[in-house]
């Protein structure tokens, strides 16, 4: 009883920090909107508004907790997978503060609806961008190698996503790459990068120099590029940093940055474009 107790009491607490950073997030979030779009501020308090805040953040947070309550998965040596021949491999790569657990939920999904040889990697924020970008590649050669297919296809949530703009626009993976699936990306950046505890945040700040290379450099023209974000994300600030000209841009509503990693949507999406039964 005492060990249950204790359980129960470490999740407790665990969830009101995250509930506390989540709130957080929102407050931003709101006070970027409401400087963008004063004419919020007549409604802020309305009951219909606090109700889609109140969900929002709900939501998030019981998202978030599962996301960083699987966080030990992650840090277990991944399983030896059989790879199948001739089926493009799909690589998932997480964003900051994460690992490859992030991604349980929706490999088992498009799993179970019949889209094989899914595979993710972990990218440790003590490292810096080109060091994760160089792990993507090694990876990216071992799944072309393993299938015996010239091109694989990568989705990235966050930072993830802006790795694998790096891979494919400076580092020259284009050719190795058909399809990328970018989720809640900061292509323009975010203003609350400024608070994460990592080197790694720099890149993700507006402005940067990473993020102005990306800008310079072209598109990849002959790799498909999709971008999905929420106009209601509270971490990439503002929302529409998330969009990325030139691309195939999907935009949704009433989501967080975490929960659009189990969100039907975004399920959707990935499986429509990842299912080569119906290309």
């Amino acid at each position: 009883m005492i060990i249950l107790a204790a359980v129960i009491l470490v999740l407790l607490v665990l969830i009101a920090l995250i509930a506390g950073f989540v709130t957080a997030g929102g407050l931003f979030a709101w006070y970027e909107q409401a400087n963008l779009r004063p004419e919020l501020m007549a409604r802020r308090f309305t009951p219909a508004s606090l109700a889609f805040a109140a969900s929002l953040m709900l939501r998030e947070t019981l998202c978030l907790a599962v996301t960083i309550l699987l966080l030990p998965w992650g840090w277990l040596p991944p399983w030896r997978r059989h790879i199948p021949r001739q089926r493009t491999p799909i690589l998932f790569l997480h964003g900051l503060f994460q690992n490859r657990a992030c991604w349980l939920y929706l490999r088992l999904r498009l799993r179970l609806l019949g889209i094989p040889s899914l595979h993710a990697i972990n990218l440790p924020p003590w490292k810096d961008i080109e060091s994760l970008t160089e792990r993507v590649a090694i990876k990216v050669d071992e799944l072309r190698l393993a299938s015996g297919c010239e091109r694989v296809h990568l989705v990235g949530h966050s930072m993830g996503g802006i790795i694998a703009r790096n891979y494919i626009q400076l580092r020259g993976g284009a050719p190795k790459v058909e399809r990328c699936i970018l989720l809640a990306a900061p292509h323009g950046g975010s203003k609350l990068a400024a608070l994460a505890l990592s080197p790694l945040a720099k890149s993700l700040l507006p402005g940067s120099e990473l993020l102005r290379r990306l800008v310079q450099a072209p598109l990849p023209a002959k790799v498909h590029l999709t971008s999905l974000y929420s106009r209601h994300d509270t971490l990439v600030l503002p929302p529409t940093n998330a969009r990325l000209e030139g691309t195939e841009n999907i935009e949704l509503t009433g989501i967080g940055h975490t929960s659009l990693l189990y969100h039907k949507p975004t399920l959707k999406a990935l499986s429509e474009r990842l299912d080569e039964r119906s290309a």
